[in-house]
């Protein structure tokens, strides 16, 4: 096979809306679904092929049954989670291990959580708290007692289009009023820190995890520079927004008719925008806003038709080691 479309894993959280059904059409169990596993091959929420003989088969399972398809070499678990998320209220600040730690705490197969952000919609004031303003664990654990955390927490305000790189040990949260494409570690793992004393279904405050966030957040907050690359072709253009050991992401704009090489890794991609189609191997596929699929290792090239923009991530060194 050289192309695999992925039917996505749904998430209801007490933060979630209906945006993942306005703006993608995906049929939701509930009114507060906040994340869709598009591409996902974690235990807590597997991704099933929808085409070809293996129609109906987990990602995880297909993941080691036919490892050909990504290069042959293949991991303990599929190493890249592709998410979107609707931020209807505020998410938990938070922050997540490396993963040395979230193997030693966490489990033996577990990994870190490092991520990326792209905005793909945001209302008028929508912001994210990425980063923090304490200059040791001392400070930042006593103004978490004391509640201060307006003074504490660094918040960026945000549009569509943006892109945030969220490495691990960075104290973060997602505003309400966005929409997200989310790329990252295979990883479950997430320390809370502050949750705006909201009780969950059962009238309980969620659980927190000070001790652990300490443990792994950075301190002092360093913020991670972008070197953001922008390539302007025939039909369409290619913006790279990431490249690093744990995975790259890429946009493709696509304008009309745009031919990519896309040799030397599998590639993950979902439609954030628009609709068109794909043509691999001499067959062609209609796409459509919220579809999800991955590419074989060995395709050469891809050429896509139509109006429409697509978030590419691939798997860096590190996922693959």
């Amino acid at each position: 096979m050289d192309i695999i479309f992925l039917k996505a894993y749904l998430r209801e959280k007490i933060w979630g809306g209906q945006q993942l059904a306005e703006v993608f059409n995906l049929d939701l169990p509930s009114d507060h679904v906040g994340e869709a596993w598009v591409i996902s091959g974690h235990p807590h929420g597997v991704s099933t092929i929808t085409n070809g003989s293996v129609a109906g088969m987990g990602l995880d399972q297909f993941y080691h049954q036919q490892p050909e398809f990504f290069g042959g070499q293949v991991e303990a678990v599929f190493p890249l989670l592709i998410k979107i998320l609707d931020a209807h209220q505020d998410l938990s600040v938070q922050v997540h291990p490396d993963d040395n730690y979230a193997r030693q705490m966490e489990g033996p197969h577990e990994l870190g959580k490092t991520e990326c952000w792209y905005i793909i919609a945001a209302e008028p004031e929508a912001e994210l708290i990425l980063g923090h303003h304490a200059q040791s664990a001392e400070e930042f654990k006593a103004m978490v007692e004391a509640g201060q955390w307006d003074q504490l927490l660094r918040r960026i305000p945000v549009k569509a289009g943006d892109f945030f790189y969220v490495p691990h040990g960075t104290i973060h949260a997602i505003g309400k009023g966005t929409l997200i494409l989310e790329t990252q570690q295979s990883s479950d793992t997430t320390y809370r820190v502050y949750d705006y004393d909201r009780k969950d279904q059962d009238g309980q405050l969620r659980e927190l995890h000070l001790d652990s966030a300490i443990d792994v957040t950075q301190f002092p907050h360093q913020d991670w520079p972008l070197n953001i690359k922008k390539e302007n072709l025939p039909g369409g253009q290619i913006i790279q927004y990431l490249a690093n050991e744990y995975f790259s992401v890429t946009k493709w704009r696509v304008e009309g008719s745009l031919t990519i090489p896309v040799a030397g890794n599998y590639q993950l991609i979902t439609v954030i925008q628009g609709q068109g189609e794909i043509s691999v191997a001499g067959q062609t596929y209609p796409l459509r806003a919220g579809m999800a699929f991955a590419l074989a290792y060995d395709v050469p090239e891809v050429t896509l038709q139509g109006q429409m923009e697509l978030i590419v991530s691939t798997p860096g060194k590190k996922a693959q080691s």
